[in-house]
C-alpha cells in the first residue's frame, strides 16, 4: 500500500507517540484529601437511579481553550464529569447506562469511559496522563477505553428511550495532530446517537440532564462539605489578613494579590471566579474584575473573593472602610445591608422558600432607603439593589440546583447589597458608596450553619479586625529599576 507524501509526517508522529509511551510515575507529596473514588462511584449510582428505564446519559469533558498562540488557559474540568468520575484531563466522554449492557465477549457493563491515550511526548510538554490503566486503578472505573476506540464502539441507540446530555458546544477546535481530541470524540458520538437524524434526535433530552444533575448537586454529601468548609475558611482568613494590612496607598490589584497569596498558602489551587476588588464607585460594578485602580484611598472597599479547593469554591464578600473607620453615611448603608442579611438568615431552614428569604431582605433595604431619603417608594429599591439574594455554591460558584425550596444539605450564599453610583438621584453624600455582605450557609433541619463566620461581618467586628496587626504588614519589595531606564 502506498501512502500520500503529505501523510508521512503524521504517521511518523503517531509512531513516535506509540513507541515512547511509558507507565505513569507517581508524583510525590500530593494532597491527601481529594474526593475518594467511592464518592464518584456513588454519584454515578445516584444518577442511574434517577434515569428513566432504557436510557443513556452522556457527560463530556470541558474543551481546552487557547490563551495565546501555542499556550492554553489553565485547564478546568467540566464540573459534571469531575463529579461523576474525578477525572481532571481533557478529551474524555463518559457513557452512563441505566441497565447493564452486553459486550461481544459476553461480559456486561453499565458505563463506558473514553479517555486520553498515554503519550510520552505530549506528557513531556503538558503533564502526566492517567491513560486507561491509571484511570482504572486511581478512579476505580473498570470499563475504560482510549478515546480513539469510540468511533468503532458498538452502541445500538435505537433501544434507548432517552439519550440524556447537555447541549453540545458549537466552538470546539480540532487539533489536527490528535485523532481523538474532544472535537473528534464529539463527531463520532454525534454519528452514533443520530444527532443529524430528526427521528433519533428527538430522544435527546437536555432538560432531563439539568434536572438529574441539579437534584444531585444541590445536596452536598459529607465528603463535599469537608472541601467546601475548607474553601470557605481559607477565603475568610484571606479577608481577615487583608483587613488587617489594608492601607490607602495600596492598589486594587495588590489587594487581590494578597487574597490570592493566602489562598495559595493554604493549598487552594484556584479561584471560583475572577476576584472582585472594588474601591469607591468601582464597588458599584457588580462583576468588576479589572482591579486597575492604583490607589484605593480612604473610600469603602468591596472585596468579593472565593478560593477554590479541590474543585469546590467559596463565595465570600466583605466591604470595609479602607481608613479603618466607617463614616456616618457608610455606617448607615452598611448597617442596612447587615440588617437585611440578618432578616434573610432567620428564614433559613429545611423546607423554607427561597422567595421568603429574598422578600425579607429586600423589604428591609427598601424601608431603610426610604427612611434615609434615598428613594421615595419601595418600587425604586431595584435601582440600588439590582441583584438576587442567593445561589448555590459547590463545584460552580453558581452551582447547579433544581428545587424551589431550601433543603437540608444545600450550601447557599446570602448576599444583599446596596450600590449608589455617582450622579445617582439622591443626596451627593451617598454617592460612591457600595456595600455587599456575602456569606455561605449550610441549610440544616431547623436552622442553618454560617460557614463563613471566620470573617467578621458587623461594623464593630470589622473595625476591630482592621486595627489588628497582620503577618503581611512588613513585606516590602524593592522598587522597579526598569521604570528609570530609557527606551534606547
Amino acid at each position: 500500500m502506498h501512502l500520500p507524501k503529505q501523510l508521512l509526517p503524521c504517521i511518523a508522529f503517531l509512531s513516535l507517540v506509540t513507541i515512547t509511551s511509558v507507565p505513569v510515575l507517581a508524583q510525590q507529596n500530593l494532597p491527601q484529601d481529594y474526593l475518594p473514588a467511592s464518592f464518584h462511584k456513588g454519584r454515578r449510582e445516584a444518577a442511574r437511579a434517577l434515569m428513566p428505564d432504557s436510557s443513556l446519559m452522556i457527560i463530556l469533558a470541558a474543551p481546552t481553550r487557547n490563551y495565546s498562540n501555542d499556550v492554553d488557559y489553565l485547564y478546568h474540568q467540566n464540573p459534571d464529569l469531575y463529579y461523576f468520575t474525578g477525572y481532571m484531563e481533557p478529551n474524555a466522554i463518559l457513557l452512563l447506562f441505566k441497565e447493564q449492557q452486553k459486550a461481544a465477549d459476553g461480559s456486561t457493563y453499565n458505563e463506558a469511559f473514553f479517555v486520553q491515550k498515554r503519550n510520552a511526548l505530549a506528557e513531556q510538554w503538558n503533564g502526566r496522563r492517567l491513560g486507561t490503566e491509571g484511570t482504572r486503578k486511581n478512579l476505580e472505573i473498570n470499563t475504560v477505553f482510549n478515546g480513539e476506540v469510540l468511533k468503532d464502539f458498538k452502541i445500538d441507540t435505537s433501544k434507548f428511550s432517552k439519550i440524556i446530555l447537555a447541549a453540545f458546544s458549537e466552538d470546539l477546535a480540532d487539533n489536527k495532530r490528535d485523532s481523538a481530541d474532544l472535537y473528534d470524540l464529539v463527531f463520532a458520538l454525534k454519528n452514533k446517537i443520530g444527532f443529524t437524524s430528526s427521528e433519533k434526535s428527538s430522544k435527546l433530552d437536555h432538560r432531563l440532564f439539568r434536572e438529574i444533575t441539579g437534584k444531585l448537586r444541590e445536596i452536598k454529601t459529607p465528603e463535599e462539605l469537608v472541601l467546601i468548609r475548607k474553601a470557605v475558611e481559607i477565603s475568610c482568613l484571606a479577608q481577615n489578613e487583608v483587613m488587617k494590612t489594608v492601607r490607602a496607598d495600596m492598589s486594587e490589584m495588590e489587594i487581590r494579590g494578597l487574597h490570592e497569596f493566602v489562598h495559595k498558602k493554604y493549598g487552594a489551587e484556584s479561584l471560583g471566579y475572577g476576584s472582585i476588588i472594588g474601591s469607591g464607585e468601582n464597588g458599584c460594578i457588580l462583576h468588576y474584575m479589572e482591579n486597575t485602580k492604583t490607589r484605593i484611598g480612604t473610600e469603602m472597599l468591596l472585596m468579593d473573593v472565593g478560593a477554590e479547593y479541590h474543585g469546590y469554591t467559596a463565595d465570600v464578600t466583605r466591604t470595609i472602610p479602607a481608613d479603618g473607620k466607617f463614616s456616618e453615611e457608610e455606617r448607615a448603608i452598611y448597617q442596612l445591608v447587615y440588617d437585611a442579611q440578618e432578616a434573610a438568615f432567620k428564614i433559613l431552614k429545611d423546607g423554607a422558600k427561597w422567595s421568603d428569604a429574598s422578600v425579607a431582605a429586600k423589604d428591609v433595604i427598601a424601608s431603610g432607603l426610604m427612611k434615609l431619603g434615598i428613594i421615595k417608594n419601595k418600587a425604586e429599591v431595584d435601582t440600588y439593589y439590582p441583584h438576587g439574594l442567593s445561589h448555590h455554591i459547590g463545584l460552580d460558584v453558581h452551582d447547579r440546583g433544581f428545587s424551589q425550596t431550601l433543603k437540608k444539605g444545600m450550601v447557599i450564599t446570602i448576599e444583599p447589597g446596596i450600590y449608589i453610583p455617582n450622579d445617582s438621584k439622591c443626596d451627593k453624600k451617598w454617592w460612591g458608596i457600595a456595600v455587599r455582605i456575602e456569606d455561605d450557609a449550610l441549610i440544616r433541619e431547623n436552622d442553618y450553619e454560617l460557614l463563613s463566620s471566620f470573617a467578621p461581618r458587623s461594623i464593630e467586628g470589622i473595625e476591630k479586625m482592621i486595627a489588628e496587626k497582620s503577618v503581611l504588614d512588613n513585606y516590602k519589595l524593592p522598587p522597579l529599576q526598569s521604570a528609570q531606564k530609557k527606551a534606547f
